[in-house]
């Protein structure tokens, strides 16, 4: 067993989250029980409780059975004194011993907590300095034994959890639930994406642009945040991975996540890039970066004679465009540069001069429009840049290429699911333009646009504004099915609607109501279980999110990857009869899983409970849970946003018989909502699909 840690504190969050209940129980929990513990920390607002008192009174009171390792670690992590990301690197650091060098790490770990903290900083000094290099230029520092004192009941807890996961999938899990706890503090760069950009990059080394014939030797991310874009980088051998970032902590972060990640050589360097560049002397087959937007404090003024603006010198608005040519100054002659870019930059008037002189050059080789919601900010549908530096005998390429990936089955970005499709639809337009220099119109996806015809006043390169529609309305054949199959979807709306009989009043006067019980009073008698949603499992898990319940979609996200245990009870996995509720956001919404949707693991943010068909039938459940009025009573507020306790929801209490009205009713309304909800959807093509043939002209407009 891991050793206890009385002095690791947790929040009311925590608490909830260890009790598998919303913030508002525990504050209740708190009002109405005098041994609830006192807060040993925060502020008034925001007290922190010992772990170890919590555990215990929950235990007390029947709320908790065991604490799962993986969430003792993390409380133990979140609850440092020195903070989280200092846990993290102390974390990571020990992961590596242990990853790299076990032996050593059994010697240091079987000792006293003192002695321990004695022992790790000598033997982290060696693992470290073998992997990221001579002191002076490496962005890892290793802890004092006073600083790796309070975490080595941390560090104890990881390994432990290693030995189940891993060491890799052990940092990927306390990465991404910091990164998840602190959303603001970090631009993150998501999977998808992150993959898509690394295999465009891939491609170009094994097409012979860069120095080699396979996945690129020498990548470079002068951006690296948390590392994403450098973690998704096909390995190969003798590769080495180089980061820069303005952030001390986020450097070492993306060091250890990446030495943990890889057999390669890895850098990384904190520094402001743009104006302390830390590779200045050093030159890189692929360039991956998510630069920050819209920043105007990036050097202009500082750097006005910087030999990196070969293209012209950016304005202050521009900052993406210095960005742009920082990338091709760290690249080798024909080694590829692929940037994550805001919308803006492809169209905005002060950076037309710096596009046309990319075009003319043949730097800039395709912009790539992304679904929106693909990667923050959500509402905006991103752009990827794909530059290659030019060698002193480089042709300048005739044409760029752009691709609209939002076209792809009309892609959300939020949809995990249609990823593949998005990204196979990409790397197959680029890739046949690696290989052919040029690409037939693909209607409404790709083409291969003259550079002449870019090199107008606005030199506008958004890839909307020059690729035609999608052939939707064609000649109305696939409109026509879209017709039919929108009148059949209202046919079967009407005949699912509620007839009138059942919308009348009935005469209920001197009728008792059943009495009401609540969620939480079944879950303490057994007719149900209650569980929280992680969004972990096995990586490339389907994910069922809020969106998908509240929207009625298929599992649209990914699990972690690397948190492979099946039998931890965080990774919930839906069943067939299990009601599924949103506890964010102030709606009303309660889904019966499915066959089809059975499997999937329960994302963030959503509350499964799994009835006992003995006892409960789930579309009663759901039914009731979906009240207005009872939303409003189980629901807490702050500010705008809403917190529903799952726990205080109210249902009658009736025997399995009593329920099956009910339940009927509650099946045949979902049915109808479905419908409806899809009827909706082929009514929006079929009115955006005759505005399209209209407009275009490949439908009849009924003149003379």
């Amino acid at each position: 067993m891991t050793p206890r840690n009385d002095t690791t504190e947790v929040t009311a969050a925590g608490i909830a989250r260890l009790a598998g209940v919303g913030r508002a129980a525990v504050s209740n929990w708190r009002r109405r029980h005098g041994d609830f513990p006192k807060p040993v920390g925060g502020t008034e607002t925001s007290p922190s409780f010992a772990l170890a008192q919590v555990e215990h009174w929950l235990r007390a009171q029947g709320k908790l059975v065991e604490v799962p390792l993986r969430e003792r670690v993390w409380q133990q992590l979140a609850g440092h004194p020195a903070g989280p990301v200092t846990a993290l690197l102390h974390t990571g650091c020990a992961l590596l011993l242990l990853r790299d060098r076990p032996t050593d790490w059994l010697a240091v770990s079987a000792v006293s907590d003192e002695r321990m903290a004695q022992l790790l900083p000598d033997a982290l000094d060696e693992t470290v300095a073998m992997r990221f290099g001579v002191r002076r230029r490496r962005a890892v520092r290793v802890p004092t034994a006073a600083e790796l004192l309070p975490s080595v009941p941390l560090l104890r807890g990881a390994a432990e959890l290693a030995s189940e996961l891993g060491a890799k999938q052990t940092y990927e899990f306390l990465l991404g639930r910091q990164t998840d706890a602190n959303p603001r503090q970090y631009t993150l760069t998501p999977t998808g994406p992150a993959e898509l950009m690394a295999r465009i990059a891939g491609s170009a080394a094994a097409a012979g642009s860069a120095a080699g014939t396979g996945p690129a030797r020498t990548v470079l991310d002068p951006a690296c945040g948390t590392g994403a874009l450098l973690r998704a980088v096909p390995p190969r051998p003798d590769q080495y991975l180089y980061g820069q970032d303005s952030s001390p902590e986020l450097a070492a972060l993306t060091a250890l996540r990446l030495a943990l990640h890889s057999d390669a050589t890895v850098r990384t360097m904190a520094a402001d890039t743009l104006r302390a560049d830390a590779y200045d002397d050093r030159k890189a087959e692929a360039v991956l970066c998510h630069p920050p937007f819209n920043e105007r404090n990036w050097g202009h003024d500082e750097l006005a004679y910087d030999p990196r603006w070969e293209y012209g010198f950016p304005a202050r608005s521009e900052s993406e465009l210095a960005w742009v040519q920082h990338a091709l100054a760290r690249l080798v002659d024909g080694g590829t540069a692929v940037l994550l870019m805001p919308p803006a930059a492809a169209s905005r008037r002060s950076g037309r001069r710096i596009r046309a002189d990319l075009l003319r050059r043949g730097a800039l080789r395709a912009v790539i429009a992304l679904p929106a919601g693909a990667a923050p900010p959500y509402n905006l549908p991103l752009h990827i840049w794909v530059l290659r530096k030019p060698g002193p005998a480089a042709r300048p390429a005739p044409e760029l290429l752009l691709v609209e990936a939002g076209g792809v089955l009309a892609a959300d970005g939020r949809d995990k699911q249609l990823w593949p499709a998005v990204q196979d639809a990409v790397l197959d337009a680029w890739e046949h333009v690696e290989r052919h220099g040029t690409l037939d119109e693909r209607p409404g996806t790709a083409r291969s646009v003259p550079v002449l015809e870019l090199l107008g006043d606005e030199v506008d390169l958004a890839p909307a504004r020059h690729l035609p529609p999608p052939t939707a309305a064609g000649d109305g054949t696939e409109l026509l099915t879209v017709r039919y199959g929108l009148g059949e979807a209202l046919r079967r709306a009407a005949d699912l609607a509620p007839p009138p009989d059942d919308l009348t009043p009935a005469g209920t006067e001197g009728i008792p109501r059943p009495p009401l019980t609540t969620v939480g009073e079944l879950a303490r008698a057994g007719a149900l279980t209650l569980h929280t949603g992680t969004g972990e499992g096995p990586g490339g898990t389907p994910v069922l999110t809020d969106h998908d319940v509240l929207t009625g979609a298929a599992p649209s996200g990914t699990a972690h990857e690397g948190v492979n245990s099946s039998d931890d009870v965080e990774s919930v996995r839906t069943a067939p009869g299990d009601v599924v509720v949103p506890v964010f956001g102030g709606g009303t919404a309660a889904r019966v899983i499915d066959e089809a949707t059975a499997g999937a693991a329960l994302g963030r943010g959503l509350a499964l409970l799994r009835p006992d068909p003995a006892a409960l039938d789930p579309w009663f459940l759901a039914g009731f849970l979906r009240g207005t009025a009872n939303h409003r009573q189980a629901s807490s507020y702050a500010s705008t946003s809403a917190r529903l306790d799952v726990r205080r929801l109210q249902l009658p209490r009736l025997p399995l018989a009593g329920q099956r009205g009910y339940s009927e009713r509650f099946r045949r309304l979902a049915a109808f909502e479905d419908t409806v909800r899809h009827a909706a959807l082929l009514g929006d093509r079929l009115v955006r699909g005759m505005h399209d043939g209209l407009t275009e002209g490949t439908l009849p407009h009924g003149g003379a």
